[in-house]
């Protein structure tokens, strides 16, 4: 057993430098550690949002965004996906695996908590769920944990917040809501929940809540989890538009994107007691009435093609 102990850490390092690689291998951990432990209802809503990013990424070598906006604008945007997904990663892998383990062994190993940088914020609840039992109450946990992860290394990084957030592309992307967070189904449906403000964390960790609701809603999660496991991902809209009788438009990621490397220095405990993060914590999020938007997502596709036609016309004009 104290071998085992001794061993925790290591093994949780070695298996975040094997899974944290990129897009597609993000998604795929998180999914099978969902099968694994469908309690922890964490992993497979960021399995599902792993996808969306996945989509997001190819979009931008996809066969609209290219014509009109310059490809070193395109790997920036492509830069702070990729990015906020290792962050994240980074930072919630070891929570699940510190868990899992200890689970297998049926005592707790989240006293090397700090050593491999939990929040406080995170530590104390992974210990009430150890104590209670509420998947729930953890699920939020993890959503309001993660978004406050991204805040000061991306959000608020100066060459992200200025080069990228407060771009033409993101506002243009944020305006369209095409940045809309999908649930497909093999039957061609559709569903999903869009957010506006992307850059304020309240706005994002409502979004999750909602999202969180709406994957495991009792009418829908049969249906989701259904794709999630028919479908390996391959980080394109084709995993899902397929289904709804589309050609492809965008490639596979590993077909476009190298494998980048990150590193993060001096990660810094994030929670400092504050009573926002309290109040997250019992606020009830809700769902719209319409959160099947299958026709929805056809207008907006229309609507981003037509605007990047232009864009690129005007490009076209201007250089004659």
């Amino acid at each position: 057993m104290k071998k085992i102990v001794e061993n925790v850490p290591r093994t949780i390092k070695k298996a975040i430098a094997k899974w944290n690689i990129d897009n597609i291998s993000r998604t795929v951990f998180y999914q099978d550690y969902f099968n694994r432990n469908p309690e922890i209802k964490w992993s497979f809503l960021a399995a599902m949002v792993s996808r969306n990013a996945g989509w997001s990424m190819t979009d931008l070598q996809g066969e609209w965004f290219p014509k009109a906006i310059k490809e070193e604008q395109l790997m920036k945007l492509f830069l702070t996906y990729e990015r906020a997904n290792w962050i994240i990663f980074a930072d919630a892998a070891p929570q699940l695996l510190l868990y899992e383990l200890g689970k297998k062994a049926n005592t707790s190993f989240f006293h090397f908590g700090r050593d491999l940088g939990i929040s406080s914020f995170m530590l104390e609840e992974w210990n009430t769920f150890l104590e209670l039992g509420d998947q729930d109450r953890l699920m939020t946990a993890l959503i309001i944990n993660e978004q406050h992860v991204i805040e000061g290394p991306l959000m608020e990084h100066h060459l992200y917040a200025k080069k990228v957030f407060h771009s033409l592309l993101f506002t243009i992307q944020d305006w369209f809501h095409f940045s809309t967070v999908l649930f497909p189904t093999v039957r061609g449906e559709l569903f999903g929940l869009s957010v506006s403000g992307f850059r304020h964390t309240r706005n994002r960790i409502k979004l999750g809540k909602s999202l969180a609701k709406l994957l495991f809603h009792p009418n829908y999660f049969n249906a989701f989890y259904h794709f999630a496991m028919k479908v390996a991902p391959t980080g394109s809209r084709y995993d899902y538009e397929r289904f709804m009788g589309k050609r492809r438009e965008e490639p596979m990621l590993r077909q476009v994107y190298p494998i980048i490397p990150h590193h993060q220095q001096d990660k810094k405990d994030w929670f400092r007691g504050q009573l926002l993060v309290k109040k997250m914590m019992k606020v009830e999020s809700e769902l719209p009435d319409k959160v099947l938007i299958s026709d929805w997502y056809e207008r907006k596709r229309s609507q981003i093609r037509i605007a990047m036609e232009v864009e690129n016309l005007l490009i076209q004009k201007s250089r004659k």
